[in-house]
């Protein structure tokens, strides 16, 4: 237990009138106090639950099932060496896995518990730095049709493009907006919202002991105001018949139920409120009567969290937008320039399934979801789709340079890779060139691979590999353990 935890008085007084009577507020202020239980969600882009359950015991971590999450767990690592953070370990580097807390998978579970069309819906994940939900989203969509992430915070967008890319995700679009702008710019256009709107963050506490330092009353009630005018315009921006889910990280009652009973007060006739209580075998004991999930610390041993799903059963009107977009610099790529780079990707990796539209900017190769098509007009974008390719050269001295990103996202389509043993891979993440490999005659560009999986590209150099790691990945500190293997080559 954890006596520095800062819990105002204030919010004691305040959540002893909101708690539910089977509750009781020492129970609360106990779990508050407790140190939060690691959660990992198992990347299903990459590897299977059962692949990973296998590695996860091979390398004696202990896993326990979050029951709202077919892939997430609890974790206690045992055997590895546990200076090195989680998110330095050679399986989260190759995007196996992503550092989660257990309840904040739970939104994304709760919108596809009511959502279905998964083939080839177009999502807005309308808050969604550093990329938690916008990678559990594009897992279960299986990297299908579209997700627009959308980040408000310019310092974020950075750290969420680097999750998505590290994941393998090649089915979103990311931009920078207040996202109350979503209802007046794509009304009526999303088939599915989930709204993790920004809030005071009193269910934190547990991994930041100083999270309600400046806990304040006035403070709440003036994101709730945000909040309400967010919820709007998401749910204006959301198809008739779409489902939306709105989630926060709080436990107050005006930055939660209070915010969707006023978007059911402002469209009584289209709002309809989907309940949670099966979502779950244990959901009855959270679970509000408005069919809402809000999740108390003590309940199941989580932070503070809020869920509710919110179905659109008829259009509302959207204000007027007046858009300024500017000129888009990306034109469609010519079918002969884009014959010589599938060819080339045939030839060097024997991959040949890539979908989506491909795009060319000077001499980069940038690979467009399908679905982005017709909203390339409607919104201006941070980043849209891949970048695959860059190309250099002019006449027969022209050739293709592959990107990282291509790597992570279609790299498990190669047949002959070049395996790391872990001292190498360990090199690999530090940028440096691996030396004394069996390269097995391979020339030019080249997959590289750990425990059987794609991390990256390297350039094959007789009996060296030319490290292509982008140098902003790059990890010098703190990784992940040798234990003197030796170089394996295998196919």
């Amino acid at each position: 237990m954890d006596d520095n935890t800062f819990i105002p008085t204030a919010f004691i007084e305040k959540m002893s009138t909101i708690l539910p009577e089977h509750l009781n507020i020492d129970d609360l202020i106990a779990a508050c106090r407790r140190p939060l239980r690691r959660a990992i969600r198992v990347n299903t882009l990459k590897i299977s639950v059962e692949q990973f359950l296998i590695l996860a015991a091979e390398k004696s971590w202990e896993l326990t099932p979050v029951p709202w999450c077919a892939e997430g767990f609890w974790i206690e690592r045992k055997v590895d060496n546990e200076s090195t953070p989680i998110g330095n370990t050679a399986e989260h580097l190759a995007g196996l896995f992503y550092v989660q807390e257990a309840s904040s998978m739970m939104p994304v579970s709760a919108l596809f518990h009511h959502f279905d069309q998964v083939n080839d819906a177009t999502l807005l994940d309308a808050a969604a730095a550093p990329g938690s939900k916008t990678t559990q989203l594009a897992a279960r969509l299986n990297n299908q049709g579209l997700i627009i992430a959308n980040e408000y915070s310019s310092s974020r967008i950075k750290m969420l493009h680097a999750n998505i890319q590290r994941c393998g995700i090649k089915n979103v679009a990311l931009t920078h907006f207040d996202a109350a702008v979503f209802g007046q710019w794509l009304p009526n256009t999303f088939d599915a919202i989930l709204l993790d709107a920004p809030c005071s963050g009193e269910g934190t506490v547990r991994k930041d002991k100083l999270a309600m330092k400046n806990w304040d009353q006035s403070a709440i009630e003036s994101i709730s105001s945000t909040q309400k005018s967010l919820i709007e315009s998401a749910f204006q921006a959301l198809k008739p018949d779409g489902i939306m889910v709105y989630s926060t990280c709080t436990l107050s009652l005006e930055e939660n139920q209070e915010v969707c009973l006023h978007l059911q007060q402002t469209y009584p006739e289209q709002v309809e409120f989907l309940p949670l209580n099966k979502l779950f075998e244990d959901a009855e004991k959270t679970v509000t009567e408005q069919g809402f999930l809000h999740i108390w610390p003590q309940v199941y041993d989580t932070e503070g969290f809020f869920v509710a799903a919110i179905k659109k059963t008829d259009y509302v009107e959207s204000p007027q937008a007046k858009k300024r977009l500017g000129k888009f610099p990306f034109q469609p790529a010519s079918q002969q320039v884009t014959d010589s780079l599938y060819q080339y990707f045939d030839q060097q990796f024997s991959i040949t399934e890539i979908q989506g539209t491909l795009y060319q900017r000077d001499d980069e190769f940038w690979l467009f979801p399908d679905n982005i098509i017709p909203l390339i007009n409607e919104l201006r974008f941070s980043r849209l789709g891949i970048k695959i390719a860059e190309q250099f050269g002019k006449g027969r001295k022209s050739g293709f340079k592959t990107t990282h990103e291509f790597a992570t996202c279609y790299g498990e389509q190669c047949t002959v890779t070049i395996a790391l043993q872990a001292h190498q891979a360990r090199e690999y993440f530090q940028g440096r060139d691996i030396h004394d490999i069996d390269t097995a005659g391979s020339k030019g560009e080249v997959m590289l691979s750990y425990q059987g999986y794609v991390i990256g590209l390297g350039k094959s150099l007789d009996n060296r590999i030319k490290n292509s790691l982008p140098r902003d990945l790059i990890i010098d500190k703190n990784l992940f353990e040798c234990n003197g293997e030796t170089v394996n080559l295998l196919k």
